[in-house]
Parts: C-alpha cells; structure tokens; sequence
C-alpha cells in the first residue's frame, strides 16, 4: 500500500507526542497511572472496533509499548460480528495507515439480534463484550482494552441520573464477573472526544460509524431519536456554552460523594438508609466530642 505524506505511520505516531501530547497522549498517560490500568507482565488484548476512539487508543497503546518503563504485552483483536464487506475492508486499511498489526475473529452476533425488537443495542453489546473476553482468554490475555473516553464517562453519569434514576459512573477498571481474574480497562477515560476527532482530521483518517445491520436498517432521523445517549450529548453541548466547566464539574461530583447527604446507597448486597442509624447520631457526636476534648486537654 503507497502512503500519502498524510498517512504516514511515522507522522501519525508523532503526532500524538507532539501536536496532541497535551490533549490526547499527556491524558492518556495520567489514566493509565491515576487508575493504574496498565501494569508490569500483563497481557492486554485492545479490542479495535473500528471507529476512531479504539483505533487511537490501539495507537496509543502501542506508542506506550515502546517507552513504558512497566513491560507488557497486547494482542490488537478486530471482531467481525458481521460487518459488511465494505466496512471490515476500511477497518483493515486503517489498521494498516496506522500499523497496527490486528488479529481478526468472527462471530454472528448481528445475525443474532437482527430480529429482536425490544433492546437489539443491549444484547448485541453484551453478547459482544462475552465473545471479546472469551477470545483474548483464549490469547492469554488478563485485560481487555475498551476506547471508551471522558465525554461517555460524563454521559454515562447523566443518563443513569435522567434515565435509569440512579448515580453512577462507568469505571476506569472492573474485574469480569464471568472470567476469573480478567479486568476490563479504558485506557481513554481522561481523553476527550472532540480531541480524538481533531486528532482523525488532522492525520486524514476516516473511520467507520456504528456500522450494526439494525443502525442500517433504520433511517438517519429514526436512529437518533431512540438514542438517549445522543439526547444527552446534546444536552452537555447546550450546557457548555453556559458553562465550560460543566464536564469536570460533573466527573467530580462522582469522586466527592459525601456520604452524609446520601438518603441511600448500596455496596453489592449492602444497602444503607439515612434513617438505619439516625437517631444515634446526637449520641455518637458527643462520644465524639468528649474524645476531642480529651485528646486535647492531654
């Protein structure tokens, strides 16, 4: 394949360090240490979907391979869930301009949820995320990769407030309820979107969409209006112009959760009210108090 001066391999790299080392790479780095998501010895398998957040983050990785003082290993995996010709083509090629060396399996997952009518984008994620942990097992893989960045983690908080009436967040890092000793991680979690795409346009990179036969199936307008993640997205991009700072505000408010103003939460299968423990709390505060002050007259 003959590389235009844009789509130089050697140019992409750079350009991670250099034009976009403080928005892409200096933030790639911070998650990877801040959350301790890659470490020495393991094994990551960088699931690449085919769309510009797994490949920058394939890219990333691999750029991190070279330098990092942690040694480890990755598998770059590619699967087909039944992509058409067209697509699984651009996701090579790709793959190529940017020289990622990928490995690429099928399964038949759109084939599968192609007539399920109630909640075909649930299903087809999880049967995805199964096939995924299944295959870099198979590859000797303790981690999988996953190019989820910042603007989902915002989003992903706001829709579990809007829609799913609850506060949560979606993890640096988790451990696989279904693969002993296997963690999921994302590597991008400090990247943000708008980044990523000024990062695809300015090497001249085109990646595929969501490229799902039931996306295919419906019209454009069809589409985005069952999406709430795109009613969301439109929300924050309505806010920001108020408020730049409404994304960092919204990400912090998931690390400083005083628990003393929570009515109820839950660990696994432990849950807590306010009123669990109410009205021993005038007593535990002058038990308190009384051993401030006899630290203090000691």
């Amino acid at each position: 394949m003959k590389y235009t001066d844009i789509h130089d391999p050697r140019r992409i790299e750079l350009s991670l360090t250099k034009k976009y080392n403080k928005t892409i790479w200096g933030r790639f780095i911070k998650g990877i240490k801040e959350y301790e998501l890659i470490e020495e010895g393991d094994r990551i398998a960088v699931c690449i979907s085919g769309g510009k957040d797994s490949m920058l983050m394939a890219k990333c990785i691999q750029h991190l391979q070279k330098y990092s003082e942690k040694p480890f290993e990755a598998e770059y995996i590619v699967m087909d869930p039944g992509y058409s010709p067209k697509n699984l083509e651009k996701i090579k090629e790709n793959a190529e301009i940017l020289g990622i060396p990928i490995k690429i399996f099928t399964s038949q997952i759109f084939e599968a949820v192609s007539d399920v009518e109630q909640s075909p984008c649930y299903l087809c994620a999880r049967m995805r995320r199964g096939h995924l942990y299944s295959y870099a097992e198979s590859l000797g893989c303790n981690k999988i990769a996953l190019g989820h960045h910042f603007d989902d983690v915002i989003e992903t908080i706001v829709m579990g407030m809007f829609y799913g009436a609850q506060m949560q967040t979606m993890m640096p890092k988790l451990w696989s309820a279904n693969f002993t000793g296997m963690q999921l991680i994302r590597p991008l979690y400090m990247v943000r979107e708008q980044d990523i795409i000024a990062w695809a346009r300015y090497n001249g990179l085109e990646f595929i969409q969501c490229a799902c036969r039931f996306t295919e199936m419906t019209s454009k307008a069809e589409h985005e209006s069952m999406s709430k993640r795109r009613e969301i997205k439109s929300l924050l991009a309505e806010l920001r112009k108020k408020s730049p700072c409404i994304d960092m505000n919204i990400f912090r408010s998931v690390e400083n959760v005083n628990l003393e103003t929570i009515i109820s939460y839950h660990r696994g299968t432990e849950s807590r009210h306010f009123l669990d423990d109410y009205h021993d709390r005038p007593l535990k505060k002058e038990q308190e108090k009384n051993v401030e002050q006899t630290r203090a007259d000691i």
